[in-house]
């Protein structure tokens, strides 16, 4: 009886064992696909990301072979790395460049074309509805840019057109080659621009004028004109010229304090868009907190021992 009752004992034994050790396999297969999901959500179709300098992020249009048109899947993929990107303390600022021979030819009509003129809905009003949500969906692509408090530099080499624009808006900085031009093309599709550039674009270039001749006329503005007018900051005499002083300018950028720097991002963005009795009052609300942060002790520090901001450690933010 007792030899028996042992038997069974290892027999439950055994299998108990078995099925923590099947538990354990499953778990560790469950792990490994939640790391290879992970990894994957890392990589874009339309984008390649790379960490070029220290805390300094490269996004690159990746669609060369259709001139960096914009699909259904950048639409996408822009907010969903841009929102990665602001919440990353590993990256003080962005470089936004497009690979092979232009920056963006704008919106790809071949793909996206039929996204509006086959919009569903059961009536007018319903189909008003959908074209609603799908232009504020858009729009958020490129708002994604200024709603990332990591300082975006945008570097333009060849066209600049349609969707481009509105995209170059968003950013903060904008470099260019002296092959450069830039072309507000919707009017000559039918339409008016309506995910950015028409609402950005007087508030980055000096004359309203200016503004509204482009706009109605879809001509387009040369490297030279673009600097003139405020476009663009600087001009280079090619694309490598043009990275290279980019990714500098980052690096200068990214070696600041970031409660700073994100500061003064986000109440650029809010001056602009408020009268500035406003602004002043959010700066104060803003500053009540942030002037308490170690960074001024760090860099007041420094400067008494005749140092730069490249030698102080920052915390991350």
């Amino acid at each position: 009886m007792a030899a028996a009752a042992g038997a069974v004992l290892r027999g439950l034994l055994r299998k108990r064992v078995s099925i923590q050790t099947a538990s354990c396999r499953s778990f560790r297969t469950m792990s490994s696909q939640q790391q290879q999901k992970q990894n994957s959500s890392d990589s874009y179709e339309t984008l390649k990301v790379e960490r070029v300098r220290d805390k300094v992020l490269h996004v690159e249009i990746n669609r060369p072979e259709k001139r960096n048109a914009m699909n259904a899947a950048f639409w996408r993929e822009m907010v969903q790395c841009f929102r990665k990107i602001a919440e990353d303390p590993e990256c003080h600022a962005v470089v936004l460049s497009g690979a092979g021979k232009i920056f963006t030819a704008g919106i790809d009509l071949m793909e996206m074309g039929s996204t509006f003129l086959m919009m569903p809905g059961e009536d007018t009003a319903r189909k008003a509805w959908n074209i609603h949500w799908k232009i504020r969906e858009y729009q958020e692509t490129f708002t994604v840019l200024e709603k990332c408090p990591k300082p975006v530099i945008a570097a333009i080499h060849g066209a600049c057109i349609g969707g481009g624009m509105s995209l170059i808006s968003a950013c903060d900085i904008r470099y260019c080659t002296q092959d450069a031009w830039f072309q507000v093309t919707e009017v000559n599709i039918g339409l008016a621009a309506d995910v950015g550039a028409l609402h950005r674009l007087p508030h980055i270039i000096g004359s309203r004028s200016l503004v509204s001749e482009l706009l109605f006329t879809a001509r387009k503005m040369m490297a030279p004109e673009a600097e003139k007018s405020g476009l663009v900051s600087r001009v280079f005499p090619d694309k490598e010229a043009m990275m290279e002083s980019t990714f500098d300018l980052a690096t200068e950028i990214a070696s600041k304090s970031p409660v700073a720097v994100q500061g003064a991002k986000v109440n650029l963005v809010y001056a602009r868009d408020h009268p500035v009795p406003q602004g002043l009052k959010f700066m104060a609300a803003w500053n009540m907190s942030m002037l308490q942060t170690e960074d001024i002790v760090k860099s007041a520090q420094a400067a008494m021992e005749k140092k730069t901001p490249k030698d102080v450690t920052y915390s991350k933010l």
